[in-house]
Order: C-alpha cells, then structure tokens, then sequence
C-alpha cells in the first residue's frame, strides 16, 4: 500500500477502532485498506469525499478508489449526492444489522457456496472411484451435510424479522439449556 504523510488528526478512539477494524479485516480476508475505509465512513459525521479519505487515512488517491469500488460492490457504502459539489461523497451503511447482514452474504458467496459446490463434486466422484477409501468417502458426505446445514440455517435466518432474530439471539444459551444433553461423539 502506497501512503502518504499528510494525514488529518483523528481522535485516538476514532483512530483505534478504524486500525482494529482494518486488522479484523485483514483477518478475514477482506484488504486492510479497505476495511479501514469502512470504518472511517462507518465513523464519520457526514459522507466524505475520496479525496478527504485518502488525506484522513494517509492512503494513496489510487488505493482509496479501489477500496470504495470494492465497498460499493458490497453495498456497505454508497454515494451520496451533495448539492453544489460536483465530486463523489460516500457514507457507510450505519444500520449494524443491515451491515452484518450484507457481509454475512458476500462471504457465504465468496466461501460457503463454492465450499457446498467442491463437495457434491467430490461426494459424487467418491461413488465412482475405487481408489476412495470408505473413511474419506464418509468423512466427505459429513463435511457436505455439515456445510449444508449451516446454509439453510443462514437461508432460515434471513427470513426471520430483526425483532425475532435479536430475541432468539439474545434467548440462544437459555435454549442451549433446554436442549437434551447430548455426549460428544
């Protein structure tokens, strides 16, 4: 990443959490550049031009552009017009729930769709090859329906309003409770 030494001040918490979550980022695969953008906008009062991020952040014109093309992609940030001024403004999506939502989507697309399609595959080439022994045949179908299981739980959950879907998160370790103890296999 090209930076440059004209940065505007931050207040330190500000400056924190926009460092943290381009480490979280960068953990998840998504580039830190980009998610430090995100976080400034998540942050910040009022949209704010391209120009005005790559001053803030101390981050190149060009890496700044790219990051907010991947960020509008994502819907996590949009333009926002502002009455007398010709250049692009971007504000971040503010809504949490909205923005987990949209991150929880791109990454089932970028990970568990393409993980769901590699195992049929797999689950289906194990029926016609001899040289596939029983336990990594077994071992595949498990990983498939395990898979399977977690994209009709996400599938389910965007059907479910926020009102129910935050009192079933917050009711989640008293249902816990309820259940049957089952031992672990």
């Amino acid at each position: 990443m090209t930076e440059t030494t004209d940065k505007k001040k931050l207040a330190p918490t500000v400056e924190r959490f926009i460092l943290h979550w381009g480490d979280m980022g960068d953990e998840w695969g998504v580039n830190r550049s980009v998610s430090q953008i995100h976080g400034l906008l998540y942050l910040a009062e009022a949209p704010m031009t391209a120009e005005d991020i790559a001053e803030t952040l101390g981050m190149a014109r060009s890496n700044v552009s790219n990051s907010i093309k991947q960020l509008l992609t994502l819907s996590l940030i949009r333009r926002v017009p502002i009455l007398g001024d010709r250049r692009d403004h971007f504000e971040a999506e503010t809504d949490i729930w909205e923005m987990a939502a949209r991150i929880a989507a791109a990454r089932k697309e970028r990970e568990i769709d393409p993980a769901i399609a590699a195992l049929r595959a797999c689950v289906t080439d194990t029926a016609d090859d001899p040289t596939i022994s029983p336990v990594a045949s077994r071992r595949l179908r498990e990983m498939l329906v395990f898979t399977e299981l977690v994209e009709r739980w996400y599938t389910q959950m965007l059907k479910v309003p926020r009102p129910r879907l935050i009192a079933l998160i917050r009711l989640g370790e008293k249902i816990v409770n309820l259940l049957p103890s089952a031992k672990s296999k």
